[in-house]
């Protein structure tokens, strides 16, 4: 099994080197499917840019939320366990308000926790964002060097 895992890896690899070596547009005729694919490309890494500014600016906004977040959690269940000590010593009313400090520390925990998991997930997303428009930026740049070739040839 580790071999085949291993064999269908290597030949992947192999079949995607060979397509990278060889130029889909070779002749003056392709300028048309060329430019056509280049101003499609153009396009993608415009929409990706301003994608990815918008990321990068949203990320600051989530940021200080999680750590207002998580400072309303700790503030909250200090007083939660404050009021827990003196309920082990008070009455009925001591007890019911230990047990309401108790939820709201525990919701703020759950606010600060999800406030987390979205600078983590604007944090992937950038990540990701920055991943396709180097692949794009890659991709137009081979169309340069093939409108290039294509130039260098007809002269």
């Amino acid at each position: 099994m580790k071999h085949t895992k291993g064999f269908l890896i290597a030949s992947l690899l192999i079949f995607s080197a060979l397509s990278g070596f060889s130029q889909k547009y070779k002749t003056a005729a392709d300028t048309v499917k060329l430019n056509k694919e280049y101003v499609s490309v153009s396009n993608a890494i415009a929409e990706l840019t301003s994608k990815l500014t918008i990321a990068q600016n949203n990320l600051p906004g989530y940021q200080n939320k999680s750590g207002d977040a998580n400072s309303d959690a700790h503030s909250s269940a200090v007083a939660s366990s404050e009021q827990a000590s003196r309920a082990t010593n008070g009455n009925i009313g001591d007890v019911k308000s230990a047990k309401k400090k108790a939820n709201k520390a525990y919701n703020n925990a759950q606010d600060a926790r999800d406030a987390d998991n979205k600078v983590k997930s604007q944090g992937k997303k950038i990540v990701n964002l920055n991943s396709q428009l180097e692949k794009k930026q890659a991709r137009l740049r081979e169309l340069d060097d093939m409108k290039l070739a294509i130039l260098n040839k007809s002269l």
